[in-house]
């Protein structure tokens, strides 16, 4: 059992999921400071100052001054949380168009009775059997 668990693991596509989880988690927290401490700050300068992880609808006021006991629609945080995404969404684009490169389609031959693709290298269309 161990060895049949440890061919699993070696195995191409396995080993590809790993490496891409903990790539993608270490790219979400580049990216989520990238937003929070790069692009955000002047976007909310030029929108007069705001900073957006403090923008809230306050539903209730906290009790006895202790922050925690606030309840409030966070709604700038959620803007926060969708540029993120946004900006992550852009970069793994960007990354698997540059490494994951599309096969050319396979050669075929079409019949000139029922226009069905065939293999190049076909005598008798597969769909209507008439001779090519």
């Amino acid at each position: 059992m161990v060895g049949e668990f440890r061919g699993f693991l070696l195995k191409t596509n396995a080993l590809a999921l790993a490496i891409g989880v903990i790539i993608g988690t270490a790219l979400g927290t580049v990216v989520n400071s990238l937003v929070n401490d790069i692009i955000m700050p002047p976007v909310g300068l030029l929108l007069g100052g705001i900073d957006f992880s403090n923008l809230k609808i306050v539903l209730k006021e906290a009790v006895g001054g202790d922050p925690a006991t606030e309840v409030a629609i966070r709604w700038g945080l959620f803007i926060n949380a969708v540029i993120a995404f946004i900006v992550i969404a852009l970069v793994v684009w960007w990354i698997s168009r540059m490494f994951i490169k599309e096969e050319a389609p396979a050669e075929t031959k079409t019949c000139p009775y029922c226009m069905e693709p065939n293999a190049v290298g076909a005598t008798k269309c597969r769909a209507c059997a008439s001779t090519i």
